[in-house]
């Protein structure tokens, strides 16, 4: 490449990298609103209600990420890759995701303490399309769309969210908001559909096993992210566990400050010379960016923990820098994740879920006396988790050189 055209390439890159990031944060940052509006606008048990429901629809698109994973390096390494085939198993993955959410419904109602079935059923309608979603997401991200791919994750925020919200405020209820949701999605999804040339589904080479074991590896990332709040909650007693919350925030904004990185790398994960060039790059940038959150994290110590709850906190001596820790080597997993699921190694998934059980045993069984006990554990299982996939990693590279 040379230097006129390989200046372009670079900005170009750039531009990406800050809309994909934008979009991205523009979705967090809708999904805080519609906390802060439920919260203001529904009595405590009925926001409780909602928040859960929530939670079950974070884990329930799972399928998704592994679907646009799989389509992204798909389309990747052949271009050519019949758009009809992978709309197909689109759309099989996402009649999965919905039938189980359907048989599952009545069993929620019970876990949660629904007043009824239709939120249950309502969460079912809303990730039939967010699953499909999936597919869109990959074939513009696998075609290196990704201003078009920016655009259309800040569609999906403002058609998921926003429809919650107006839901939300039209009828005052839980099931209001899901149905919104529900709306929403269906309406991001023609988008998309629109977008990627309106496919129509050819039933041959549908990979449904390559999707499942994705989803598998993910599912284990998205516990790992969210396991020690929630072993927080269920060990320490309440004020620890409302401190630890506030930290974990701190966890969060280290973990997605640099989702965008791996947005734009994995199609280059998807030949071996791309991701030995790229990988060590994608992994210098995310520990870039995450040592800012990691340095204000040392330098403003638990005084920044009133800084995100407000004075009640203000008291507090919990030190912030291991939640920053933990998630930034969470970042740096998924990149080592992207780069193993792309390679073709199923150990990884393995190595991922012997990790989620590493840390629910040492938090539950042990490390659980206080919230730094509790922080430190996951931060150590992170990085744990972090230098065992580059271990990987660097084995792979040695093989393919002898």
């Amino acid at each position: 490449m040379s230097v006129a055209t390989e200046v372009p390439a670079r900005t170009g890159n750039r531009v990406a990298a800050i809309l994909v990031s934008l979009a991205l944060a523009g979705n967090n940052a809708g999904s805080y609103v519609l906390s802060l509006a439920a919260a203001r606008i529904l009595a405590p048990g009925a926001f409780g209600e909602l928040s859960s429901l929530l939670a079950v629809l974070v884990i329930g698109v799972v399928p998704a990420m592994g679907l646009q994973t799989v389509v992204a390096l798909r389309v990747a390494r052949s271009p050519s890759t019949s758009r009809g085939s992978l709309f197909a198993l689109g759309l099989m993955t996402s009649a999965i995701v919905a039938t189980v959410a359907l048989t599952l419904s009545p069993l929620l109602v019970l876990l949660l303490h629904l007043g009824s079935l239709a939120p249950a059923l309502l969460v079912t309608a809303a990730l039939g399309p967010l699953t499909l979603l999936g597919l869109f997401h990959g074939l513009l991200q696998g075609s290196h769309r990704f201003a078009v791919l920016a655009g259309l994750i800040a569609l999906e925020g403002l058609g998921k969210v926003g429809g919650s919200l107006v839901g939300l405020i039209v009828t005052g209820s839980p099931t209001g908001a899901l149905a919104g949701t529900a709306l929403g999605s269906l309406a991001v999804v023609v988008t998309g559909w629109q977008i990627c040339g309106r496919p129509r589904p050819r039933w041959a080479d549908r990979h449904g096993g390559e999707v499942l074991h994705t989803a598998q590896a993910m599912l284990a990332l998205v516990l790992l992210v969210n396991l020690d709040l929630v072993l927080a909650r269920h060990t320490l007693p309440a004020a620890s566990a409302g401190e630890y919350a506030l930290g974990a925030i701190v966890t969060k904004i280290a973990y997605w400050l640099p989702q965008a990185v791996g947005v734009l790398v994995l199609p280059r994960f998807a030949a071996s010379s791309g991701r030995r060039r790229a990988l060590p790059v994608a992994l210098a940038v995310c520990a870039f960016l995450d040592a800012f959150v990691l340095l204000a994290s040392l330098v403003l110590g638990p005084s920044l923990l009133a800084l995100i709850g407000g004075a009640r906190y203000a008291g507090a001596t919990m030190p912030v820098w291991p939640f920053a820790l933990a998630g930034s080597m969470l970042a740096l997993v998924q990149i080592l994740l992207y780069a193993r699921l792309a390679d073709g190694d199923r150990r990884v998934t393995f190595l991922m879920w012997t990790a989620v059980a590493v840390e629910a045993l040492l938090i539950t069984t042990w490390l659980h006396s206080s919230a730094t006990q509790v922080v430190t554990a996951a931060a150590g299982c992170a990085g744990g988790l972090a230098l065992a996939g580059a271990a990987l990693e660097l084995r792979s590279r040695r093989a393919g050189a002898g």
